[in-house]
């Protein structure tokens, strides 16, 4: 159902009211202006709880997907309503986090319901003394290791098109698909 087709949506600012003295009895301006109330009071209730349809943690379900393309989140109508409104609300800070293992993690989290560890660096390596050698080249693949999360299945190509939009576009990432969390190895 959509806002303006609520029935009996009252007016807050009935146009009758405010009309002059002349026409508070006249009938046939009052049913007048009582048509016009009716097309307008979704739009005054809709101005009025503004403040409600820009937090996506309120929000109706319909605007979801218009607040997700204000911050660049990704919304997938298939997603449980309440993952889409956490990652509407998270859109920025996984922004700030991409390209990251933190932010591929998150990412995975929040858009599978899956547990990931990222192993490797992606081929990027310093030193922190001035006028030292250089280090030695490190390998140039990230592992992403993915096992499920409670009551979630993964799904291998899902997962593999989150990790190729996170990963950054220089390193070559390697999914591993676990039945549970892997063991300590050795670390």
């Amino acid at each position: 159902m959509s806002r303006a087709a609520v029935p009996d949506l009252p007016s807050r600012h009935p146009i009758g009211e405010q009309l002059p003295g002349l026409y508070a009895d006249d009938d046939l301006a009052q049913r007048f202006t009582a048509g016009l109330d009716t097309v307008l009071a979704p739009v005054f209730a809709t101005l009025d709880n503004l403040p409600a349809y820009l937090d996506p943690r309120v929000a109706p379900v319909d605007f979801l997907a218009w607040l997700a393309s204000w911050v660049g989140a990704v919304d997938d109508p298939q997603w449980p309503v309440e993952s889409r409104r956490e990652a509407i609300v998270r859109a920025v800070e996984l922004h700030r986090w991409r390209g990251t293992r933190r932010g591929l993690v998150e990412g995975l989290r929040l858009a599978l319901g899956v547990h990931a560890e990222v192993t490797g660096d992606g081929g990027a390596a310093w030193s922190s003394t001035a006028g030292a050698d250089l280090p030695p080249e490190p390998p140039a693949e990230v592992l992403v290791r993915v096992w499920p999360g409670r009551g979630t299945r993964v799904d291998p190509d899902r997962v593999r098109e989150i990790v190729r939009a996170m990963c950054p576009v220089h390193t070559v990432c390697r999914v591993e698909f676990l039945p549970g969390p892997p063991a300590d190895e050795g670390r």
